[in-house]
């Protein structure tokens, strides 16, 4: 059965399947605006993590079965509670006994992390069941023993709701189908077998570290380190790539990285002192792609941008493909130098540390991803912007139809007469370039006087070039009912519906397309992010499927499914319930070869050779704690 089919089972279910989000359509754009605007007007105000420490906290081990583990599969997934095609077949390949690649069994992980945005656009505990748990939970339904463990990290739209939703569902030890849940924070740090841990940071929208949280990873993890250590980080956002707009961007994470990882504070000198231990891997999600930015060792020759495998290169790993729309990659730079130069932190890395990406290590491919861009303004495709969001092309006809009216009151005006319908159906040629003349003269003042008004940092598009073109278009729609060869003996409320109908028509197509060609303008920032948020893309879904090994080394295993299933089968599922699975195959493939990193870096690797700088100190009430930077402004969608 197909979705719509699926979804009259929903009583059986459980839940209710969901449909893809329409990132473009106006009721979407409406809901997700005015939760971003309270959002950042009142999540300071109401910061969960605040509350948070008050709660019980205890360090996490995994797997949760053997605490005698000598290693360890982890699955990672992040941004996955949109339509229900793409998350449940992503779900059911987590929760598949195996996977094999390239002849190659790679078994499920005995942990589950997901990565953030666990619902989309804006979390509530409805939308948290049809979305994410009821399709995990049928993909892997409770049986005896102990599952999987499942650790959950909010992201932007797990917190438009303050964080409430998302502490309900993840942080009160209930589980979810077959996988356990055991965390009471909404960030978390977990001992792992052969010296690992995995750390998961809560930024809430872009905020600096709370003290709550700074405490709980002071007491569970930088205390805990040892010499050789290796840790995992997982993080809400990429923020390093975002230091190409933002230089601040990055500050958290590296005073995370120097002042929790690498030192602490020596309880009987009160001397910063290292603890011997270093990131190895950052892992995120938020932009929904696959992109991979490997570490640049001092022995590598400057002139090559492909970087050889090594394992003993830090990675930076963003992998958003968990179940929302695909994402670009071609806007994504070369390389990162971190800390920028012209941050404001005070105690940064010197020199910065380079990383650099290549285009195999990403998904889409660079190349393919300026082709699945630009279908957004190919009017044959199924992903144009009008087809794929239909209450958009609605949209923009009321918008062409009003437009239509002012001018044509205006028009009239310019012929002296007192019917508009009448300046439309006898005007002529002349007519309509002299006013097209005085019109357009005004708007380019206009646009003119806009671009000198607000001037965005390039490659951005400029909003006052989309307000050119909807003028075009709208001008343009004049003209072509001034062209109709309307019969004279047509009253005038026979004209006006023909009038307003083409300009309707016209208006959606012309509107859409004029706004679709204004998107691919851009070359970054949201506005480019917006070429595949229209498109809603479905297929194109994977995850990471890591691996520590007895020696330390840790592998990472990027799966991707090419496309999703639409076609699923009603099963038996305890309780009496019914489940939804797949009922056709899934193929799961590897985006790129499995990449190895070493649990210790060597004696080339900056992170252990450099020596931190004292950070500045902050007292607080009851106790010292070292506050990090404020690093950056909320974050949007």
């Amino acid at each position: 059965m197909n979705l719509k089919q699926l979804r009259a089972h929903a009583r059986e279910l459980d839940f209710t399947p969901c449909e893809p989000v329409r990132w473009l359509a106006p009721a979407s754009l409406v809901r997700t605006g005015v939760m971003v605007a309270l959002a950042d007007v009142f999540a300071a105000y109401a910061d969960k993590r605040e509350i948070q420490g008050t709660l019980r906290a205890e360090p996490l081990r995994a797997p949760l079965d053997d605490r005698g583990a000598r290693e360890l599969w982890i699955d990672y997934v992040a941004d996955l509670g949109d339509g229900f095609e793409a998350t449940a077949s992503v779900a059911s390949a987590l929760a598949a006994a195996d996977v094999t690649v390239r002849r190659e069994r790679l078994p499920r992980g005995s942990m589950l992390v997901l990565g953030g945005d666990e619902a989309y656009p804006v979390a509530s505990m409805a939308l948290y069941r049809d979305s994410m748990t009821g399709p995990y939970a049928s993909a892997l339904p409770a049986t005896e023993g102990t599952g999987p463990l499942m650790l959950a990290l909010p992201g932007n739209h797990d917190w438009y709701d303050g964080l409430t939703a998302f502490l309900r569902t993840f942080a009160v030890r209930q589980p979810v189908g077959g996988w356990q849940t055991r965390q009471t924070r909404s960030y978390f740090a977990v001992r792992l077998p052969a010296n690992w841990w995995l750390v998961g940071l809560d930024s809430q929208l872009g905020a600096y570290m709370d003290d709550p949280q700074l405490g709980y990873f002071q007491s569970h993890l930088s205390a805990r380190l040892r010499p050789g250590d290796g840790v995992i980080v997982c993080c809400a956002e990429p923020t390093w790539v975002k230091c190409a707009d933002d230089a601040d961007a990055f500050d958290t994470l590296h005073w995370f990285d120097r002042n929790v990882v690498r030192t602490r504070t020596d309880p009987r000198t009160g001397e910063r002192v290292p603890t011997g231990a270093s990131i190895r891997l950052w892992l995120t999600g938020d932009k929904h792609h696959y992109a991979r930015y490997a570490e640049r060792l001092p022995t590598d020759p400057p002139e090559r941008a492909d970087l050889p495998p090594d394992p003993q290169r830090r990675q930076m790993v963003t992998c958003g493909l968990g179940g929302a729309y695909l994402a670009s990659t071609h806007t994504l730079p070369r390389s990162l130098s971190l800390p920028p130069p012209t941050t404001r932190m005070r105690e940064k890395d010197d020199p910065a540390v380079t990383f650099t990406r290549a285009d195999e290590s990403t998904y889409p491919r660079v190349g393919e991803s300026h082709r699945l861009a630009r279908r957004i303004a190919v009017p044959w495709s199924p992903y144009w912007l009008p087809r794929r969001n239909l209450g958009f092309a609605g949209l923009t006809a009321a918008v062409h139809t009003a437009a239509f009216l002012v001018l044509g009151v205006l028009f009239a005006v310019a012929q002296d007469r007192l019917q508009p319908v009448d300046a439309v159906r006898y005007g002529d040629g002349g007519d309509l370039g002299q006013f097209t003349a005085v019109i357009g003269g005004v708007v380019l003042v206009l646009w003119c006087l806009l671009r000198r008004t607000w001037r965005p940092r390039p490659p951005r598009p400029r909003a006052a070039d989309a307000v050119l073109l909807q003028a075009v278009v709208a001008l343009g729609v004049l003209a072509v009912t001034v062209a109709l060869p309307f019969p004279g003996d047509w009253p005038g409320w026979g004209v006006l519906p023909v009038c307003l109908a083409v300009a309707a028509v016209l208006g959606a197509v012309a509107g859409s397309q004029a706004f679709a060609l204004w998107v691919l303008s851009a070359r970054g920032g949201a506005v480019a992010d917006w070429q595949m948020s229209g498109q809603a893309v479905e297929d194109h879904k994977g995850f990471l499927r890591l691996h520590i090994a007895p020696n330390g080394d840790l592998t990472v295993h990027p799966l991707v499914l090419d496309g999703i299933c639409r076609r699923w089968d009603l099963a038996d599922a305890p309780g009496g319930r019914k489940r939804a699975v797949p009922a056709e195959p899934l193929t799961v493939r590897l985006i790129e070869a499995p990449v190895v990193i070493a649990r210790e870096a060597n004696r080339h690797d900056r992170t252990t050779r450099t020596e931190p700088a004292r950070p500045r100190q902050h007292r607080l009430p009851g106790r010292d704690r070292l506050r990090p930077p404020h690093a950056h402004a909320p974050h949007l969608p």
